[in-house]
């Protein structure tokens, strides 16, 4: 426990921190941009955000795995140059050596470290005890389940004793009864004060864990990634998900999360107040395009009442395609945006997840689904582009 009449020690400090990485294209993607964050002994810290938003990238740094692009990234008021002292990760894919024991994975940090072998079995014994796998030291990764083989990464990232656990969506690889089961034994291990550390930053994108687990969460925004808010978790250990004080702080962390960003200024021919957060839902891309063109048309020029246009909508296959593209493109901002990326990609191909993260920036993932869904009828019906439903990829059938 901390002494109440000391502030707690700061173990990181990260001040205007930005990292880009070069794109094939020759210019620079921005990934983080100007991002501060303290972290304090005794604290669970939680970095939420969707995939995309730099969480991950932000975590190398502070493990010494990258260096930033700019702005300060300290360890204990030193800065980080590679691996700091006292600060270990566990990462989402479990990242054992297949050919190695689940003692000798877990011992290799602290070879490492030129500890002597028989320290070193005997930390490495407790770790795998603390962590629940008594009994399987002598066994192979592909022994083991995903959950087991998780604990191993644990034990292993333990051992060593670190002031600061590093863990990157470590439960997002496994089942849900495995993660939760996981979940709940670490924080049962930090409540009781057996973890061998002093404080835990951990990335997620999973809205309920975060609030299940930390003391503090920051929401990242994308493209590129920024603080958005940060939320202070002011429930005692263990939490009841069903207590509606957690409830509504999911709640809040949702609707931040879903927040949509300032109306921008709309492109010249572009619909004001709308842009590549409008939500758009499914209509047939034959209705649409046969009434564009009916109201368009002579006698109504533009203006007529919907029973007499119901009347009177086909039109030849070519025309009308032509014309709904052009209206696509005018005045759905997404669709213009895909058909961009497509033309200015050497491959002319884009994943469906580039755009859907986009989309979640400004609506909720449901909506986001059902926007891309109109879009890929829409923009297959007016030869926009191709779409590959088992890929989930955007191409163009006639590039250039």
């Amino acid at each position: 426990m901390l002494d109440q009449n000391k502030s707690p020690a700061t173990l990181i400090d990260i001040r205007s921190v930005s990292r880009s990485f070069p794109k094939g294209s020759g210019d620079d993607l921005l990934v983080l941009d100007k991002v501060d964050l303290t972290i304090r002994s005794g604290e669970i810290v939680g970095l939420l955000g969707r995939s995309g938003s730099g969480k991950s990238t932000l975590l190398r740094i502070i493990a010494g795995l990258i260096a930033p692009s700019s702005g300060a990234a300290t360890c204990r008021g030193d800065a980080i140059q590679g691996p700091p002292n006292g600060v270990a990760m566990v990462f989402q894919s479990f990242a054992l050596f297949p050919w190695l024991t689940v003692l000798q994975n877990v011992e290799l940090g602290l070879e490492a470290l030129g500890i002597d072998a028989a320290e070193r079995r005997k930390r490495a014994i407790a770790a795998i005890d603390l962590i629940g796998l008594d009994g399987f030291e002598s066994a192979y990764p592909k022994e083991l389940s995903g959950g087991m083989r998780q604990r191993v990464g644990f034990a292993r990232a333990l051992v060593v004793h670190p002031d600061l656990l590093l863990m990157d969506e470590p439960f997002s690889a496994l089942d849900v009864l495995t993660a939760e089961t996981l979940r709940t034994d670490l924080i049962d291990l930090w409540i009781e004060g057996r973890l061998p550390i002093k404080s835990i930053l951990m990335v997620t994108h999973n809205i309920e864990e975060a609030v299940l687990m930390c003391d503090r969460v920051l929401v990242f925004s994308s493209n590129p990634g920024r603080v958005a808010a940060e939320f202070k978790i002011d429930l005692a250990h263990p939490r009841n998900r069903l207590d509606p004080t957690f409830r509504q702080l999911v709640d809040n962390l949702y609707a931040r999360m879903t927040q949509r960003a300032e109306p921008k200024t709309p492109a010249s021919g572009g619909i004001p107040g709308t842009g590549v957060g409008m939500v758009i839902h499914h209509v047939s891309s034959n209705v649409l395009s046969g009434l564009i063109e009916t109201l368009a048309a002579a006698p109504y020029s533009g203006h007529a009442d919907l029973p007499v246009l119901a009347s009177n909508l086909q039109l030849e296959t070519d025309a009308r395609k032509k014309l709904f593209a052009e209206h696509l493109l005018a005045y759905v901002p997404v669709m213009g945006l895909i058909r961009r990326v497509l033309d200015e990609r050497p491959s002319h191909t884009a994943p469906t997840a580039r755009f859907r993260n986009e989309l979640e920036d400004y609506m909720s993932e449901d909506d986001a689904d059902d926007t891309l869904r109109a879009i890929v009828s829409w923009g297959r019906y007016a030869e926009l582009f191709a779409y590959d439903e088992q890929s989930e990829t955007f191409s163009l059938e006639n590039p250039g």
